[in-house]
């Protein structure tokens, strides 16, 4: 690891990192969410598809911190479970599409001339196409299943990281360290992985938590759109659609049951919040031109 003034570049991204207020209350709010999403299911005394018909709609109370939902599920155990699903969504979409979009845009970055204008035509042209109505087809064809879902968001959530790596190789390819490399004989894929991927990891990293936030709304979209995660397995985005019916209250009764909305739509919130200050965060950690 190289040296600056005395520190690894690590410990100069981590301590630039550590004065971003807003990326450190987002990674502590996270590490929060993420604790409870795999601890909570494993300890609670309900589990998530336990039926108590005799305590449905009842309002947060301490046997049912979040309150019940219409079939007398706790919504608390509901919320972290689903959360589980979620965040495996949001991060295993954002992995998978970061690596397509790594692979495509090193590839035009680094070959240049009709390979770049081939890959970037076609980039070109996945941006143009309204991106929700593909997703909800393909989620259709596919009855929305876990792995459909990833596979979905991996093959529609690629462009954004591809035009980023492709920018940054176009402008380290003709560095004197990758003619070197070219000069003792390295093969081209040797010379982009050993030498032009790591120096831009810093674009990749902020591009891949970038990619997570949007993988989390875009599951969210598709579950609350009854495409995505089916009953009874929850996630955040059917468990808001589930309790949208209800959002003017119960035929008959004056009473509002907000818990079912106002919970899952808050960890959503904080989730994706949580993620988007970390990648501020850490693109202001990378930059090699912000004060340590």
């Amino acid at each position: 690891m190289r040296k600056t003034d005395g520190y690894s570049l690590a410990d100069v991204a981590w301590r630039k990192f550590k004065r971003h207020r807003l990326a450190m209350t987002g990674m502590m709010t996270l590490a929060a969410i993420v604790v409870c999403v795999v601890t909570v299911p494993m300890v609670s005394r309900f589990a998530f598809d336990d039926l108590d018909l005799m305590s449905r709609f009842q309002e947060p109370s301490w046997p049912h911190i979040f309150g019940t939902d219409e079939l007398g599920h706790d919504v608390f155990v509901r919320l972290m479970y689903g959360g589980r699903i979620s965040m495996v969504v949001g991060l295993a979409g954002a992995l998978s599409a970061t690596m397509v979009g790594v692979i495509i845009g090193a590839t035009a970055g680094f070959f240049g001339g009709r390979v770049d204008e081939l890959l970037m035509r076609f980039t070109d042209i996945m941006l143009t196409i309204p991106v929700l109505p593909l997703m909800l087809f393909a989620a259709l064809l596919f009855r929305g299943g876990l792995f459909s879902i990833i596979v979905i968001l991996s093959c529609f959530s690629w462009m954004g990281t591809a035009r980023l790596v492709r920018g940054s190789f176009l402008s380290l390819r003709g560095q004197p360290f990758v003619e070197a490399a070219r000069a003792l004989g390295a093969s081209s894929v040797r010379t982009m992985v050993r030498h032009l991927l790591p120096n831009s990891m810093a674009v990749i990293i902020v591009s891949a938590t970038m990619r997570v936030s949007g993988a989390i709304l875009y599951e969210s979209t598709l579950s609350y759109l009854g495409f995505g995660i089916q009953p009874p397995t929850p996630s955040w985005g059917n468990m808001l659609q589930r309790s949208m019916e209800y959002l003017l209250g119960m035929p008959g009764s004056a009473r509002v049951p907000y818990w079912l909305i106002l919970f899952p739509g808050l960890f959503i919130l904080l989730t994706v919040l949580s993620v988007n200050f970390i990648g501020d965060g850490l693109r202001d950690a990378l930059d090699p031109k912000s004060k340590a």
